[in-house]
């Protein structure tokens, strides 16, 4: 296995330029090379001392870098705290799961990076770090290529983020818009989807197809009856707005291709997990992903282009000195 994660790691690199050319402007492989040649050992280093402290960190992450993509691309925007004349992207519903822990995370490398090489490294890209590093750490190794150049936005609205995060009462033709809006095909939308094999979901996102799918007290008929009575014992009411259960029941804390194995047997939590197989072309990738090797290799593919949405580099936004407020 870990043989074929090698290979998919040169593939990586190989499509890296390409990837960077076509979708992200001056993104590169080793942008920091010489204005801050530890900047990418010391990212690791933190993420990695704090995932070996906290399993879920990897999920948080994880999440944040994609909701971060898909509001104004990549540029750190969740990050930004709120002030009193705006209310910021992770204030709204959709980033409260992401916790405190995560963002403090991010400060403390943050406050690494500026002590090593001042003014140099963005917290966009620690956040598309922090992403592939706490995932990784479990492999002890890379899983896929991030091309960095990044910099940082000025601008995050909470009302964006509600309008540019898919949700997960998304029925298939929502999510395909919602990822062609970011430039993504349905072959991303799948496969990106295969993040969901970590992490949890809170009851109030998925109970109501265990107690009101239809608005007449009935159940999602999609989901496997057996696991929505195991649901239920744990998501007692529709108003249960506290209560998690893994997105993965089977191995929530590894990083694999189970989400896609769980998706057959119609346990996918989130309506926008079913949805995956109502669409022919859709349920023909998830078949394939079933190969773990395939879901690796395409997994690092369509991550390093998302990561590539709408990013700012050269001369625009800026290099922020702490990431939760714009620079003075």
């Amino acid at each position: 296995m870990m043989k074929s994660r090698l290979i998919f790691l040169l593939i990586s690199i190989a499509l890296a330029y390409e990837v960077g050319v076509c979708h992200g402007g001056e993104l590169r492989k080793d942008f920091y090379k010489d204005t801050c040649p530890q900047a990418e050992d010391i990212v690791r280093s933190i993420i990695w001392q704090n995932v070996a402290n906290n399993a879920t960190l990897p999920a948080k992450f994880l999440r944040m870098h994609f909701h971060d993509c898909f509001v104004r691309g990549c540029d750190a925007s969740i990050l930004l705290d709120s002030t009193p004349n705006n209310t910021a992207e992770k204030a709204a519903i959709p980033n409260l799961s992401l916790g405190v822990l995560g963002f403090d995370v991010i400060d403390e490398v943050k406050a690494q990076l500026e002590k090593t090489c001042p003014g140099v490294v963005s917290c966009a890209d620690i956040v598309a770090l922090a992403a592939r590093d706490s995932v990784s750490f479990q492999f002890k190794f890379p899983i896929w290529e991030v091309l960095t150049g990044r910099r940082d936005g000025l601008i995050s609205r909470a009302s964006e983020a509600l309008s540019n995060i898919p949700s997960p009462f998304f029925n298939f033709t929502l999510l395909k818009q919602s990822f062609a809006n970011k430039s993504l095909t349905v072959h991303d939308l799948v496969v990106l989807s295969g993040g969901h094999t970590i992490g949890v979901g809170h009851c109030n996102l998925f109970s109501n197809r265990l107690y009101n799918f239809t608005g007449k007290g009935d159940e999602d008929p999609s989901l496997n009856s057996t696991y929505a009575s195991f649901l239920k014992t744990q998501c007692r009411s529709l108003a249960d707005n506290t209560t998690t259960v893994p997105m993965d029941p089977l191995t929530p804390l590894s990083f694999d291709n189970n989400y896609f194995k769980i998706l057959l047997l119609n346990e996918g939590l989130f309506q926008s997990d079913a949805a995956l197989l109502t669409d022919k072309d859709s349920s023909n990738i998830v078949d394939e992903l079933l190969d773990p090797d395939n879901f690796f290799n395409e997994f690092a593919q369509s991550i390093m282009r998302m990561g590539s949405i709408g990013v700012l580099t050269g001369s625009a936004g800026e290099i922020r000195k702490n990431c939760r407020v714009v620079n003075s």
